[in-house]
C-alpha cells in the first residue's frame, strides 16, 4: 500500500473523531488540534527520523538531532502555529556507547530549546546491535491567536498558489539537515492575510505531491507553472519531486507580498487554484503534466529516492 493510500484510509477510519472528546481537528492535516480546558486549543504533531531513510550513517549527531526536532516544528508552522513543548523517544542500537547516546540527547535538548519547544518528556528503548537509529519527536503548539489554524482544505478556485523560499536538491546538498522551519513566516502570513490565507502545507515529500494533497483536501485542482517555481542553484531536473525542502506551500485570496519582512524570505506565486481535481504542472514547453505523484512515497525507497509513480 502506498503512503497516500494508507493516509487516506486512516483519515477515513478516524473522521468521526472530529468534534468528539475534545478533538477539533483529527487526522488529515499537518497537526491535530485538541480542545483543552475552558476554550484552550492545542496543536499536536509527531514525526519519525530513521537512519538510512531520513539520514545516512555517519551524519553528525548534532544535525541528526536538529532534523528530528525541526521536522515536527515544520508541521506546526504549516498550520501557522507556534511550537511550545516537545516529547521525544529514541530506539538506540545496543552497540552504541553511553557517551554517544548522551551526546545525541544533549543535542536534541539544545535544538528543542532553540526552536522554542523544550523537551518535557519521552522514552528510550534498545534495539539489536547494528539496527538503525529511530527517533520520534512530538511537538505541541498553539494555533495563531486571531487567524486560528490554517488547514489544508481551504483552497478555492481563483486563488493564487504561493511558495516561500526555493526548492530542489535538498538531499544531495545537505539542506535537509539544516533547513529552518518557517514558523515566523507562517505567523506573519496569518497576521498579514488573516482569513485570506486559505490553505497551507509544508513541502516535505515533494512540491508536486504536496500540492496534490492541497488540491485533494480542498476538492479543487492546482495548476503549477514550472517556470515560476524558484529553485536552488544546485537543483536538478527533478526539483518538483525532490522533497525535504520544508518550505510553505499555500493558497491565498487577493494580493500577497513578495517578501516576509520579519525574515527576508521571498514569497513567489507559482500557480493557481482551479475547478477540477488533482495537480498539474505547466511545463516550460507548454505541456500539461500530472504532478500529484512527483515526490516521496514512504511505502518504498529511502534517502535519495523520489519514487515518482
Amino acid at each position: 500500500m502506498h503512503e497516500d493510500q494508507l493516509l487516506r484510509r486512516i483519515a477515513d477510519r478516524t473522521r468521526a473523531l472530529a468534534g468528539r472528546g475534545g478533538v477539533e481537528i483529527g487526522p488529515g492535516d499537518d497537526c491535530a488540534m485538541l480542545r483543552v480546558g475552558a476554550g484552550g486549543q492545542l496543536l499536536a504533531t509527531v514525526d519519525h527520523l530513521i537512519e538510512f531513510r531520513h539520514f545516512e550513517p555517519g551524519t553528525p549527531l548534532d544535525l541528526v538531532a536538529r532534523k528530528a526536532v525541526a521536522r515536527s516544528v515544520s508541521d506546526v508552522a504549516a498550520m501557522a502555529g507556534t511550537p511550545r513543548w516537545a516529547l521525544a523517544t529514541g530506539a538506540i542500537p545496543a552497540d552504541w556507547p553511553q557517551q554517544r547516546t548522551e551526546e545525541l540527547f544533549d543535542a536534541m535538548h539544545r535544538w528543542a530549546e532553540g526552536f522554542g519547544c523544550p523537551l518535557v518528556g519521552g522514552d528510550i528503548a534498545s534495539l539489536p546491535t547494528g539496527a538503525p537509529l529511530v527517533l520520534t519527536v512530538t511537538v505541541l503548539g498553539e494555533p495563531h491567536p486571531s487567524r486560528g489554524p490554517v488547514r489544508r482544505g481551504g483552497a478555492r478556485p481563483g486563488q493564487g498558489v504561493y511558495l516561500t523560499g526555493a526548492v530542489g536538491g535538498s538531499l544531495h546538498s545537505g539542506r535537509h539537515l539544516t533547513f529552518q522551519p518557517r514558523v515566523p513566516e507562517a505567523r506573519w502570513l496569518a497576521d498579514e492575510l488573516g482569513a485570506r490565507l486559505a490553505a497551507m502545507i509544508d513541502v516535505s515529500d515533494g512540491l508536486g505531491r504536496d500540492a496534490g494533497r492541497l488540491a485533494r483536501a480542498g476538492g479543487v485542482a492546482i495548476e503549477l507553472n514550472e517556470r515560476a517555481v524558484p529553485r536552488h542553484p544546485d537543483a536538478g531536473p527533478t526539483f518538483l519531486a525532490d522533497g525535504e525542502d520544508y518550505e510553505l506551500l499555500f493558497a491565498a485570496e487577493g494580493p500577497v507580498p513578495d517578501l516576509c519582512p520579519a525574515t527576508g524570505t521571498p514569497i513567489t506565486r507559482i500557480g493557481t487554484v482551479a475547478a477540477g481535481s488533482g495537480c498539474v504542472v505547466v511545463a516550460a514547453d507548454g505541456r500539461r503534466l500530472p504532478a500529484d505523484e512527483l515526490g516521496w512515497d514512504h511505502g518504498g525507497g529511502g534517502i535519495g529516492a523520489n519514487n515518482p509513480e
